[in-house]
């Protein structure tokens, strides 16, 4: 059975594509800062333009204050906890940004994907399918990217620095897609249906609006984790 579309006004049209807008262009921007000002952690000249995608001016902000790469060398100073668990979930979370993205516009274009997923013989709802092949691509950056992060500051080799990565971003990445899932699940199952009479389709503004925000409870899931993963020493401080 195929869920009603909504019937979306023009107003929430016009948020949904502004927002888009903003953490595009936001993406674009931090994308030529950073290679004017590279990273010194090199897998972070990927995750700041990718945490733009859904963070915004929010995310901006962050990036000016902490994340951006000074001038002038300023020492070693220690960044403040709260930052470091933000830098860490944000890490994660760029994964999680990069798998849901690819695999939301896969299934869409090419349904097969969603049926080898469980859609019409595990699941009647497309939507679950879609996201076991969510969660296997973010999972799967999530650690790439976190083995990038891990491997060159504990000088680590291919198997011992992908089971470090595993050790350390697991129960992020799981706690990130917790909330990103409970998110889309509350808006697409219930809201834009009370609301506008059905759900909105992975085509549409309002549907990659509505991920901005799931992924900004992801964040909000993932950051006592990263909290305890970087106290107990199991995740490195960034």
């Amino acid at each position: 059975m195929t869920p009603a579309l909504g019937d979306f006004p023009t107003w929430l049209n016009l948020i949904a594509w502004a927002s888009l807008s903003l953490g595009i262009a936001c993406a674009l921007g931090v994308t030529v800062d950073v290679i004017r000002r590279p990273q010194k952690m090199a897998v972070m000249n990927v995750v700041w333009p990718v945490s733009m995608l859904f963070g915004g001016a929010l995310w901006l902000g962050g990036y000016l204050r902490w994340g951006r790469t000074p001038a002038a060398n300023p020492g070693d100073a220690q960044t403040p906890m709260a930052v470091a668990v933000g830098t860490g979930a944000n890490h994660c979370g760029a994964g999680c940004a990069l798998g849901d993205l690819i695999a939301e516009w896969v299934a869409f274009l090419f349904p097969a994907v969603a049926v080898a997923f469980g859609w019409g013989w595990l699941f009647q709802d497309k939507m679950f399918a879609v996201w076991i092949l969510d969660f296997i691509l973010a999972f799967g950056l999530g650690i790439v990217f976190q083995y990038f992060a891990i491997a060159p500051m504990r000088g680590l080799g291919l198997r011992k620095g992908l089971t470090e990565a595993l050790k350390a971003d697991a129960a992020s990445i799981t706690s990130w897609q917790v909330g990103m899932y409970g998110a889309m699940a509350l808006v697409q199952l219930l809201l834009f249906p009370a609301l506008f009479g059905g759900r909105a389709p992975v085509n549409s503004p309002e549907f990659w609006f509505a991920m901005q925000w799931a992924m900004l409870l992801g964040f909000a899931t993932a950051y006592p984790v990263n909290w305890l993963l970087i106290r107990a020493g199991i995740k490195e401080r960034m």
